[in-house]
This record gives C-alpha cells, structure tokens and sequence, in this order.
C-alpha cells in the first residue's frame, strides 16, 4: 500500500506524521518543489519511524509517484499566507482558490501521468473546487476531497464540551462545502439516543455553530496554520481507501445532483466513493445545502469559464 504526498508544507508534513503514526501505509514518498523541503520531512520522519508501524519512508520526483495507491494533494497557499482568515468575510477558503487552481494545473497532470491508477485526495484549501478542478485534469473520478470530515469531528468536540461527555460518544454531521457554508445537521445530531437539540439552548447552538464554523482560524491565530487535524483526517481516508474498508464518511465527492463536489455521507473504498447516501434533515437543513452547493458551483464557475 503506496501513498504519495505532493506538497511539504504544514499541512503536508502533518499528513506524512498521521501516515506514520497511524502505520496507515507501507510505503510513503514525499513531494515537494523544493526537494530539499521534500527531504528534510522525510528524513525527521525517518529518525523516529522505527518506534511504528513498519514503513518505508523516502523524498522522490514525481516519478517516484509510479504505483501510488493513493496520492494526497496538499500544495498550495495556506490560510494565513492567502489572506483567508477574517470571520466577516463570507469567501472564507474560497479567497485561496484562484491562486491554488494555478498550481493545481500544473502539479494534478504531473501526479496522473506518473500514477494513473491513484485515487487522488485533495487536500488543499478550498478543496471541494479543488478537486473538481483535479477530476477534470486527472480525466477519472477517483478524486475526492477531504470535505467537511474535519467539521463533523469539530462539532462532535464542541457538543461533546458543552454536554460533558466523550466526543465518541456524540453523533453529529456536517455537509455541504467545507467552508462558510457549510451546513451542521442538528435534527439527527444524538447523544446516547437523544436528539442534542433537546439538550442545549438555542444560545449554546450558535456559541457552537461559530465554534465548529471558525474553528480554522482561531488555531491559525495561535498557531499560524491549522494543520494537525486535518493531517490525522488525511490519513484515515487514505486508510478507507487503501483497505476498501467500504467506510461511511461525510467526504467531499462530485455529486451529479449538485453539479460540483460536496460532502455527504459517502461509501469509502479503493475506488474513492461508491456511493453517496442521503441522510436525513430538515427542511432549513435542506434548503441550506441547495445553498451550500450554489456557493461551490459560482466558485467552480470562477476557475473553469
């Protein structure tokens, strides 16, 4: 089980950890512009790889890509660098985009022509255009986005605080676009069989919606970019995939009824997604991801016209 890595930044750094960490793969090649970049990551991952799961760890070229499972995407600008971290500002990630579609264009066709089987991961921010964009310079639908994983877990932490609870033992689920939009399922959120809207005040749901919404940008105010979740999120997809776990995660993946990619509850496996489900809501809930998905078709729009 191979996985590439195309960017060494933060985040992509933080996606090799998780590999190793998780010994969600047997072989890890990372891929930078600048090599040395590329190398360094390897090389302090190297140092501390014999205390996990046996792998095989190295920087490489794209060619280096040959026979990659899976290869995750994460260059491009971050958050703090793009300008995207203003709470007011309703673009969000999506002010990131137009620089990222750029480097998009040129790495996604150096990434299939090296491994044209892989099922491609979009990682970098904003990633439900991103890998919209990636599924039509790849030419295959096995891209999928990282989506609104990451969210769903941020809203099981912060119902799970305000409850007093453990977060596994919280059910709750955000769709749509990882981003502003994005669309937090309260009618079928539940803690131990009860609706969660029963026990929390309407105030305790806004305080959390601007907890679960903003999330991003108040680690990048403490700690320059958001980066370690994401990674550990990276790696469990890539482990669904790699081990055709057929696993339900609300993951970013084009959606024929929405005409762009968006997260839904999706079947995971060594294709990317079989299947997309469609889980219960309300009708508020309903309209809002319609809205959701009209967000991401003018920001689709932007980059492809």
């Amino acid at each position: 089980m191979k996985v590439g890595i195309v960017g060494a930044g933060r985040v992509g750094a933080a996606c090799a950890l998780a590999l190793v960490t998780r010994g969600s793969a047997r072989e890890i090649v990372i891929v930078d512009r600048t090599r040395a970049r590329a190398k360094a990551v390897a090389a302090d991952l190297r140092y501390g790889a014999p205390l996990c799961p046996e792998v095989a760890l190295h920087d490489g070229d794209y060619a280096q890509l040959a026979g990659a499972d899976l290869v995750m995407l994460t260059a491009g600008v971050n958050e703090k660098s793009g300008g995207a971290t203003d709470r007011g500002d309703p673009e969000g990630r999506l002010r990131l985009l137009d620089t990222n579609a750029g480097i998009y264009r040129d790495i996604v066709p150096k990434v299939v022509a090296a491994a044209p089987a892989a099922v491609l991961l979009v990682v970098t921010d904003p990633p439900d255009p991103l890998a919209d964009l990636a599924r039509r310079l790849a030419g295959h639908d096995r891209v999928v986005s990282t989506g609104t994983l990451l969210d769903s877990l941020r809203f099981r932490v912060h119902l799970a605080a305000r409850l007093g609870v453990d977060p596994a033992s919280v059910e709750a689920q955000v769709v749509g676009e990882h981003g502003t939009s994005e669309v937090l399922l309260w009618s079928s959120a539940r803690v131990g069989g009860m609706p969660v809207t029963e026990a929390l005040m309407h105030d305790v749901r806004s305080a959390v919606e601007r907890e679960v919404r903003y999330a991003n940008i108040t680690i990048i105010e403490g700690n320059e970019a958001s980066q370690f979740g994401i990674g550990i999120v990276s790696a469990r997809i890539a482990e669904a995939v790699l081990r055709d776990e057929r696993a339900v995660l609300p993951i970013g993946a084009y959606n024929a009824g929405y005409g762009v990619t968006l997260s839904l509850p999706s079947i995971v496996g060594r294709e990317g997604v079989s299947r997309i489900l469609q889980p219960a809501m309300s009708d508020e809930e309903r309209r809002s991801l319609a809205q959701s998905a009209e967000v991401l078709r003018r920001a689709l729009q932007r980059i492809t016209s």
